[in-house]
């Protein structure tokens, strides 16, 4: 379902920049709130759900989360505006939990099952009986019926079936969580576990009944850029082709600078500061003190990894990912601004969260978010004029090729050749959190000994976080274009990394 754009994807949008209109130029919330899901679903007739009056009420649900407040328990009675006072402020980190699922949006699809459809010819081989390991399979009028209670969902039936009679059935939302954290509650609703959900947002971005939803810092951004707060954007390597096909960094800083923001920032400083930081990690650990590293950029693979693998919890980078590394040298020389990451990702959300984060990252949003902000206000980042003095120029080629699967360890590698050319680094890397277990569990076996391992929760990379617009093949070749574009090429040469080291060597 990724890249094909739908009705949720206009709700969404829609609910956003409500959200952000309201922040912006209402003063009486409450009454706004309560009328947002009928400016959102006008009419008298339902066009997507059983009726209008449950249309409205996911939207009111929905305007809720974006507000950063919690959903309503549907037992006891709460009007939208319920606790709003608890939004209206200049700061308020996530509460959890990040990722939401409304239970009357959800469609209580079935879980994981294999089943013949009446495709079935009812064949003489019937090879779908003979290659089943538990005998699940009986010939009933000469189809081919399964016997739930026994099948194991191996799948080889499917594999084997002439004519593609049999399917192999789950919930989206189950089948994109690499965590295995969704079941389903006693109505047989999705419901997420928490203990294992590190929120990288891939059950939301799947569901086809846009039921999950994340919450926003949308209306708090807001609130801090109207009492008059420094605010500064820090925006990550993956907003090219984000706001418009041919949108450049100079459009994006004037469109930003419109809305309220004091400066605009390249995280991709911060990536070149994460892979300094990684090359002489892995040149000093592997082997001498451990059997091999991984990267530490994606909260999502950093937290899955630690959760799943404890014994590697070592083993993982210890440098702080590149959105914390570039709010934290910001603010080592001007301590008075406000930090907002606008990203692809709704785990950095969670990172930001982070008690021994939270003084250095104030705000983040997706870049789905930030075009909520820019339609509210009616700013076109691409009508902004173009400023070549204006473009980002500090970030490396390698820093901004982080946004994609293989960027980091690529940028890692090129660094330590720059340090110890004779150093011969081997790389493997994984996208997606189904496929980075895999990985760690060949690194348990010993397979990625003296390897640098790169995790991305996303499959694709950071191009494909839940928080991104426009489709993954489409963003993955406009970064590669705007990292080949970088006139800095080295780490080394980087401004950042040398300013990064002399505030270490003064610590």
């Amino acid at each position: 379902m990724r890249g094909v754009h739908t009705f949720i994807n206009d709700i969404r949008r829609q609910v956003f920049t409500e959200v952000a209109r309201m922040a912006f130029e209402d003063e009486n919330y409450s009454e706004t709130i309560r009328r947002l899901p009928h400016k959102i679903i006008p009419g008298e007739a339902a066009k997507h759900r059983q009726n209008i009056l449950v249309e409205r009420a996911v939207v009111s649900e929905r305007v809720r989360l974006a507000m950063g407040l919690p959903m309503r328990d549907l037992n006891e009675y709460a009007p939208t505006d319920y606790h709003l006072e608890e939004s209206v402020i200049a700061e308020k980190y996530y509460d959890p939990p990040l990722i939401n699922i409304i239970p009357f949006a959800c469609n209580a699809c079935p879980t994981k099952r294999v089943q013949v459809t009446n495709m079935c010819q009812g064949c003489m081989a019937h090879p779908c009986k003979e290659v089943c390991p538990k005998d699940a399979i009986t010939l009933v009028q000469g189809k081919s019926v399964i016997d739930q209670e026994k099948c194991i969902k191996c799948g080889k039936c499917v594999e084997e079936c002439p004519y593609g009679a049999i399917l192999k059935i789950e919930r989206p939302c189950a089948e994109a969580c690499g965590m295995d954290a969704i079941g389903s509650d006693e109505l047989g609703r999705a419901k997420i576990d928490y203990d294992k959900c590190v929120s990288c947002g891939m059950c939301l971005v799947n569901c086809p009944f846009g039921a999950i939803s994340d919450k926003s810092q949308i209306f708090q951004l807001i609130q801090a850029i109207k009492r008059g707060d420094k605010v500064v954007a820090a925006v990550a390597p993956a907003f090219v082709s984000q706001f418009g096909e041919k949108v450049t960094s100079s459009q994006l800083r004037e469109a930003m600078r419109q809305v309220g923001f004091e400066k605009v920032i390249e995280v991709a400083v911060g990536a070149d500061m994460c892979t300094a930081e990684e090359a002489e990690d892995f040149l000093k650990k592997v082997p001498a003190e451990q059997p091999f590293m991984a990267t530490s950029c994606c909260p999502s693979w950093s937290v899955m990894a630690k959760k799943l693998f404890p014994q590697f919890k070592d083993y993982i980078s210890m440098a702080m990912t590149p959105m914390v590394l570039t709010a934290r040298l910001y603010k080592k020389d001007h301590p008075d601004v406000r930090i907002v990451f606008i990203g692809p990702c709704t785990a950095k959300k969670l990172e930001a969260s982070r008690r021994t984060i939270r003084s250095d990252v104030d705000f983040v949003l997706t870049f789905e978010e930030m075009q909520g902000i820019f339609d509210a206000k009616g700013i076109n980042p691409a009508d902004m004029p173009v400023n070549p003095e204006e473009e980002f120029g500090t970030g490396t080629s390698l820093g901004r090729g982080f946004a994609v699967t293989g960027g980091v360890a690529a940028a890692v590698k090129a660094a330590i050749a720059e340090i110890d050319p004779e150093r011969e680094v081997k790389v493997e890397h994984a996208d997606g959190l189904r496929e980075c277990r895999k990985m760690l569990l060949m690194a348990k076996t010993g397979k990625y000994n003296g390897y640098l391992l790169e995790g991305m929760g996303c499959p694709g990379g950071c191009v494909a976080g839940a928080g991104t617009i426009t489709p993954v093949k489409k963003s993955t070749a406009a970064v590669g274009r705007y990292a080949s574009e970088a006139t800095v090429k080295s780490v080394q040469e980087s401004a950042a990394v040398k300013r990064l080291r002399e505030v270490s060597e003064h610590e």
